[in-house]
């Protein structure tokens, strides 16, 4: 049975974080969506999602930050990395993790199922669990998406103006698009298991969230409870569901007190990046545009995927962004994609290094050594995000690197004197930070306003963010990126409005 054909704006196939988010993105510019999820029942899934700093700030902008603080652990101090070279051991090494925020941690299971009460609740989400997407075809205003409920054996058709592709490393609508992976190297399989354990040789639960790296296995503890993930490199044909009991302890050389396996998942290291994260109007986020292993350790790069396709669809659907700015998505992300896989396929190297030398006997002053020389860092998303070469980037009058505020680059996060984050200061759509001091910038904000460019005048005064910000106007993009800035007003505003709205290139 096929009903009459359903019409929406955005069609985002898909309801794990990156879907919701950027369902909740859409929402929040005033667009309306529909969010299909083939799975009916809650997921569940023993793992757990690591939130940086820098990737609570978007969801603190969509009030999403007291649902991760509610539901997960955190915020936790810096981690570090303790290098063994057996259980009991001492550490050679203890690497701590740069961080200039607290990290918080969340059940990746739970985090999807609070999300998706967000979407239920919202008056412009509309969302369908148990809908399977089994296909589409592209039209020249859109995309039609084919749709089987599950439950009742319905089948539906929506048209879409915009499709969105959240569905997972197994993308369909990646299949359906004809979008191959870039995989990096020949894949080495790996494993992550899942425990409870109270092992006096792990750190204590109440210490910082800290990753044991013991040989070739890495556990990373899951705060706040007892909970644990190994990861260990396994060979093609090595069993590890029957006993990961068993396997742990081998690989460990220890008789490793377990109190409980929560999960057992096998994974590999090809680190695949789509080779286009956009045909026509169908696009690709999240995990169906790249598949990073090990799971829950690069959320950043899926959460700043959704922030960035909900806000630029929004200002096409809502009349201001134009051809470039949708296609700056496709430019914009997947360089980071790319930069993330090379720091986490470095991550990953340095494990099976350090875990080839310990096997082999090498004296721990050694090992020591080798780590430091690698510059290990226990996240591989660390570096800042920057646009240096967006076509929607105003880059004339760069200035030095040095420089605090960029072009393409994320606004600084600096807390204003009364405590609180400027960034919760900022508008839904543009902002134009002002530390002109005799409010120059309310006149540029007026002439966007007067092109139907949402444009929010923030004059500032505060010494914190004076002490922080080295450009007297900033033009804030919905993304916490810097569109444009300067010390004077521009000679020609009309051309800056028109790139960074992708009006013109």
């Amino acid at each position: 049975m096929t009903t009459p054909m359903l019409r929406t704006q955005v069609l985002v196939v898909g309801a794990g974080l990156t879907g919701a988010v950027l369902a909740l993105e859409l929402a929040h510019h005033d667009v309306p969506c529909l969010v299909v999820e083939r799975a009916a029942a809650p997921p569940r899934h023993p793992g757990t999602e690591l939130l940086t700093g820098p990737a609570m700030e978007p969801l603190r902008r969509l009030g999403l930050a007291d649902l991760v603080r509610k539901y997960g652990s955190g915020p936790e101090e810096p981690a570090c990395v303790e290098w063994r070279t057996s259980l009991g051991g001492a550490p050679v090494l203890v690497s701590p993790r740069p961080a200039n925020e607290p990290d918080h941690r969340i059940g990746a299971a739970e985090l999807t199922r609070r999300l998706r009460d967000e979407l239920r609740e919202h008056p412009l989400v509309e969302l369908r669990e148990g809908w399977t997407f089994t296909g589409l075809r592209i039209e020249p205003d859109g995309a039609v998406a084919n749709l089987l409920d599950v439950r009742s054996g319905v089948r539906h058709a929506v048209a879409a103006r915009h499709l969105a592709g959240c569905d997972g490393g197994q993308s369909t609508v990646r299949r359906c698009v004809e979008v191959p992976m870039d995989g990096l190297g020949h894949p080495a399989p790996y494993c992550s298991v899942f425990f409870r354990s109270a092992d006096p040789r792990l750190p204590a639960r109440d210490q910082p969230r800290t990753t044991v790296v013991v040989g070739g296995v890495t556990c990373v503890s899951r705060a706040g409870d007892d909970s644990w993930v190994a990861r260990l490199p396994v060979g093609a044909d090595e069993p590890v569901s029957t006993d990961p009991v068993g396997l742990l302890r081998a690989r460990l050389a220890a008789d490793l007190d377990v109190l409980e396996i929560l999960g057992v998942a096998q994974w590999d290291d090809a680190l695949a990046v789509a080779t286009a994260y956009r045909r026509g109007p169908v696009f690709l986020a999240g995990e169906a545009a790249h598949r990073f292993h090990p799971a829950g350790e690069l959320v950043d790069t899926s959460l700043a995927d959704a922030v960035d396709l909900g806000w630029k669809l929004a200002a096409e659907i809502n009349g201001w962004g134009g051809p470039a700015l949708l296609a700056s998505y496709e430019s914009e992300r997947r360089p980071r994609a790319l930069l993330d896989r090379e720091l986490l396929a470095r991550t990953l190297e340095t494990r099976r290094r350090f875990g080839r030398l310990v096997a082999a006997g090498a004296a721990p002053e050694l090992l020591a050594g080798l780590l430091r020389q690698e510059a290990y860092r226990a996240d591989a998303g660390g570096l800042p995000a920057r646009h240096a070469t967006s076509a929607v980037v105003w880059h004339d009058g760069v200035p030095p690197a040095t420089a605090a505020v960029r072009p393409g680059g994320r606004a600084p996060d600096v807390r204003l004197d009364g405590g609180g984050p400027l960034a919760d200061r900022f508008g839904p759509e543009m902002t134009l930070v002002d530390l002109t001091g005799d409010a120059a910038g309310a006149a540029l904000a007026a002439a966007a306003e007067g092109r139907g460019i949402p444009v929010r005048h923030l004059p500032v005064a505060d010494a914190a963010v004076r002490a922080g910000w080295d450009r007297s106007l900033a033009l804030v993009r919905p993304d916490g990126h810097v569109a444009w800035c300067a010390d004077a007003v521009p000679g020609d505003w009309d051309a800056v409005l028109d790139l960074i709205t992708g009006k013109t290139t």
